[in-house]
């Protein structure tokens, strides 16, 4: 089996030529996905809202190449502001309930856009 790709519609994808996930036979990586839904930010300065937002963009792009949460084996979080990691951490447990991945949670920097709070990367295994 060749890599399955799909691509979600946000400029970067398109500028950078960049899937938001690829499958390569039973593994799946998901791109570092934002709370951005095509050029719209979607929970200005809630970052448990981008997160929820940004888990559920990962699920359907996980659906779109065959894979599902449950299959979610590693979830990597990227915050700028070390007070968001409660509600971040808080949205990975609403959404993922009892898949359970192994995760990192990481402060950094800044992000490219200033008004993004929280990015997401996902890897998946499907059985």
């Amino acid at each position: 089996m060749g890599n399955v790709k799909f691509n979600s519609g946000t400029p970067w994808e398109a500028e950078v030529k960049y899937s938001r996930a690829v499958r390569r036979g039973n593994f799946v990586a998901v791109s570092g996905t934002t709370a951005m839904d095509k050029d719209q930010l979607i929970g200005k300065q809630d970052a448990g809202e981008q997160a929820r937002f940004i888990f559920k963009k990962i699920i359907n792009s996980l659906n779109e190449v065959g894979a599902t949460a449950e299959d979610i084996v590693r979830t990597r979080m990227y915050i700028t502001n070390p007070q968001d990691a409660d509600a971040v951490t808080k949205a990975h447990a609403e959404v993922l309930g009892e898949v359970r991945p192994t995760t990192t949670l990481l402060v950094v920097s800044g992000f490219i856009d200033p008004s993004l709070l929280v990015e997401i990367e996902a890897d998946a295994y499907i059985l």
